[in-house]
């Protein structure tokens, strides 16, 4: 695995050569026999993560079924403080765990093995690359987790498995606000029916009410703006008539 997320921050697995260029951090890999980070779902996430962070930095992240560990230690690379990465697989906690420490991100990634369960509070962003089965399970979990305000980003599944999750989502008042999709080519057609891999960045869907508030708020701002002043009629006696006075 060779990719470059952004002109300064370049991943790599441990066995690929590279010579780093000036001023370029290297994020270093071992993936021994975990979930492959180069897979299409992982640089589908890795994008839509490194977009996020530059939207809005983070302080804190969860990377739910982390394998490798490559979402959390992209997370670190790109400057979220507290970074927390998750996976049932004890070889993929161990593993993400020794990624971390070889980076030099011990302190700053907390790597538990285990299930999303296990978490307590809440988590500015969440990234989960799985199965599309689990993520319908784990979707009440996931919305329960995030932050208010936050962002999750998902992936793990075809673009023909997308409706029954998005609408879980749209139930539990979320919405999809980028999509992407990434092909891979297999010899033979894959179970699913469809090459073609699927990952969003979800944001909790605002309610009318609040968008009308945030309106009239503005428009109240608006009107309590100081106007200037304008100038007034003399009418006292011994004064020239004004257009009011004409009028009587």
């Amino acid at each position: 695995m060779l990719y470059r997320l952004s002109p300064r921050l370049c991943l790599r697995s441990r066995f690929r050569p590279y010579r780093a260029r000036r001023g370029e951090r290297v994020v270093v890999l071992d993936a021994a026999r975990v979930f492959p980070p180069g897979h299409p779902t992982t640089r589908l996430c890795l994008d839509l993560l490194a977009a996020t962070l530059k939207d809005r930095p983070a302080a804190s992240l969860l990377d739910l079924g982390c394998g490798s560990g490559v979402l959390a230690l992209a997370a670190a690379a790109l400057g979220v403080p507290q970074v927390t990465a998750v996976d049932l697989s004890r070889r993929a906690a161990r593993l993400t765990r020794a990624n971390a420490c070889r980076n030099g991100w011990a302190g700053r990634v907390q790597v538990v093995q285990g299930t999303s369960a296990c978490l307590a509070g809440s988590f500015e962003v969440i990234a989960a690359n799985l199965p599309w089965a689990v993520q319908l399970a784990e979707a009440p979990t996931l919305m329960r987790l995030v932050a208010p305000g936050g962002t999750l980003i998902l992936s793990g599944f075809r673009d023909v498995q997308e409706a029954a999750l998005a609408e879980r989502y749209r139930v539990g008042g979320w919405e999809i606000v980028v999509r992407v999709t990434g092909d891979e080519w297999p010899h033979t057609l894959p179970p699913e029916g469809s090459f073609t891999w699927a990952a969003w960045r979800l944001r909790q869907r605002r309610l009318r009410g609040q968008d009308e508030a945030e309106q009239a708020s503005a428009r109240l701002g608006t009107d309590s703006e100081e106007k200037p002043d304008l100038p007034v009629p003399d009418n006292r006696p011994g004064r020239p008539e004004t257009a009011n006075s004409l009028r009587k």
